[in-house]
């Protein structure tokens, strides 16, 4: 089979490989559709870890089951998720299974820029989801990233009503400013220092725009009636961004860190004046099952209009041409690679 190995951002290589053998208790998976995450061209993050090939936000067919495997059978549709908890950890009783060892550690054998994908027991059995009918292929592949957005606001508490400011219109802010809208946001306020970001903000909810390089605080403070956002969403891993979440919030509000720096660089927090106003800072990691299960459910009754954020769908051999358009960002918005 082939497969895309990463090296870095320029350096995508198409290899060939053995089509993985399963056990018993395992799935081989045909990957028909795979999204490129931000995260994949994270640099800091990635190459310390190469040569190897990523993808973990995909959709495909069952080709296989292993004989122990009684609830999905060839030819079945399914989303897999690569990063599933034990379910019995402390972590996880309490409800916060992305903090999970086992979460952490998990993954599909290779990734998903791959023609085929072998699905682990662990995973067969709490991390595949047939999908419904109304859910195409690409859609599935939005499933991760979407159970991701769903985690962060559940924890935020966004209120019907609320005003939610997103710094950052990648595909994970555009996520983010959609879910808000279908959720009963009021006034969703969107940043960016790309002019495309900031129309297709508007295209998927946001109530108002606003130039990610200039004072961003104020201008949030101008849009919302002299207050600041009672949610801040960080969809833009870089300090800046960071420093303009933590004066853009109002009185008893919530910053989500959604998207993080590297490590390394730390972030100055006034604690005397948070302590005053209430101000929570919450970091949001990751997606649980419950969550994923969720997505599929808004996905099944197109309540976030995924498909139409995909700007780009190239097959296998382009996934170096992705990653470039990815990496360089100001003309995609969501990549697929189609194996």
């Amino acid at each position: 089979m082939k497969v895309a190995v990463y090296r870095n951002n320029l350096d995508v290589r198409i290899e060939e490989r053995p089509v993985p053998v399963i056990a018993d208790d395992e799935l081989l998976v045909r990957v028909q559709a795979s999204g490129i995450c931000g995260s994949d061209v994270m640099e800091w993050y990635r190459r310390k870890k190469a040569p190897l090939v990523l993808g973990h936000e995909i959709a495909g067919v069952i080709e296989k089951t292993g004989t122990a495997i009684t609830r999905f059978q060839p030819g079945d549709r399914v989303f897999v998720s690569h990063h599933v908890p034990c379910n019995v950890c402390r972590y996880c009783l309490r409800g916060q299974h992305t903090v999970c060892e086992t979460l952490q550690s998990t993954n599909f054998d290779p990734g998903g820029f791959a023609e085929f994908i072998r699905v682990p027991a662990i995973q067969s059995d709490r991390g595949t989801f047939v999908l419904p009918d109304s859910v195409s292929l690409e859609a599935g592949t939005f499933i991760e990233p979407l159970a991701c957005v769903l985690r962060g606001q559940r924890l935020a508490g966004i209120a019907p009503g609320a005003t939610v400011a997103v710094l950052g219109s990648g595909i994970s802010g555009i996520l983010h400013i959609a879910l808000a809208r279908a959720m009963g946001a009021g006034s969703i306020i969107a940043t960016d220092i790309s002019e495309h970001r900031l129309q297709l903000a508007k295209k998927f909810g946001a109530t108002e725009v606003l130039d990610g390089a200039g004072d961003v605080p104020a201008q949030i403070r101008a849009a919302n009636q002299g207050r600041g956002a009672d949610v801040v969403i960080v969809c833009a891993g870089v300090l800046p961004v960071l420093t303009q979440a933590l004066a853009s919030v109002d009185r008893g509000g919530t910053v989500l860190f959604f998207a993080t720096p590297a490590p390394g660089q730390d972030l100055p927090v006034p604690v005397n004046e948070f302590w005053r106003q209430s101000i929570t800072l919450l970091p949001s990691y990751a997606g649980a099952p419950t969550d994923c299960a969720q997505a599929i459910d808004l996905l099944a009754h197109n309540i976030v209009p995924v498909t139409d954020m995909i700007s780009h769908r190239l097959p296998l051999d382009q996934t170096q041409e992705g990653f470039r358009l990815v990496a360089e960002s100001d003309q995609s918005l969501k990549v697929l690679i189609l194996p």
